[in-house]
């Protein structure tokens, strides 16, 4: 039986599906499993290229990275970034051969997770916290579905304002005096940030800016039904979860490392019974 060995880099990461995810779709495919979790949130002197310099000798098939890492991951693919996902500037996936592939399947799992919610809707004006490496991701797709005009503001302005400068469509980052109008002005609202996770309780959002939008996306899936989520769907917005990115995600991921195609109608409902409680 042929072995996909991987695992996940990134920080708190102890609730992920992933795992379990993969081990579904393996299953499915007739392979075997062998998954590690690197959690990085108390290894203040953590080397990403290093570690999977490391993970590359020991024989892995590849690795997935998350929060905080993906923009050190595409850097570390460098030219082995694929071709459509380049101009991110974030990999989420590294498929390790002899050389290393970049992939950002955050990318294309939003891109079907939306047409598998939303249909052929267009997003409209949407405005995003966030501008790290899922943001790198999801501003691009959000283009690529129609967005009219992307506004995303960050901690850090310089990141906001890289991003945005990235965008191949209209764009704009903003500073914090600017973010209510903006949000209130908005056909869609889009948390791109930690803010929600068990370890970063809260919203980026504030609710009483909630209400004239049409729908709402979180990238965060643990929890599923995040503080913004539940203003976002007390106001009345239609709601894109991360779970919902997360099992699409999870399959572009499988069908990247193993090169084995699951239909999504198969493998679907399968995942959905890995969504957190």
């Amino acid at each position: 039986m042929t072995t996909l060995r991987a695992g996940l880099i990134g920080e708190n990461i102890s609730r992920t599906r992933l795992p379990a995810a993969l081990q579904i779709m393996c299953n499915r495919a007739g392979l075997h499993l062998e998954f590690e979790l690197i959690d990085t949130a108390d290894r203040v002197e953590f080397d990403l290229a290093a570690c999977v310099d490391d993970l590359r000798q020991r024989g892995w098939s590849g690795v997935t990275v998350t929060h905080p890492w993906k923009r050190a991951a595409a850097q570390y693919a460098g030219p082995g970034m694929a071709e459509d996902v380049a101009h991110l500037g974030a990999a989420n996936l590294l498929v390790f051969g002899d050389t290393v592939a970049g992939f950002n399947t955050d990318y294309s799992g939003f891109l079907s997770a939306w047409r598998a919610q939303l249909g052929q809707d267009v997003p409209g004006r949407v405005a995003m916290a966030g501008a790290g490496g899922v943001a790198r991701a999801l501003g691009p797709a959000l283009q690529t579905l129609g967005a009219l005009h992307v506004v995303c503001w960050d901690v850090s302005l310089a990141r906001a304002q890289d991003l945005t400068a990235r965008l191949s469509g209209p764009a704009t980052a903003l500073k914090h005096d600017e973010i209510s109008q903006a949000v209130r002005t908005a056909d869609g609202v889009v948390n791109a940030t930690p803010i929600g996770m068990a370890e970063h309780p809260g919203s980026a959002f504030d609710s009483a800016d909630l209400g004239g939008q049409s729908w709402a996306f979180d990238a965060v899936y643990t929890p599923v039904d995040t503080a913004f989520l539940q203003d976002a769907n007390a106001a009345g917005l239609r709601i894109l979860t991360g779970f919902d990115l997360f099992r699409h995600m999870a399959l572009r991921s499988f069908q990247t490392y193993t090169g084995v195609d699951l239909h999504p109608d198969e493998i679907m409902p399968h995942l959905l019974r890995l969504q957190p409680v």
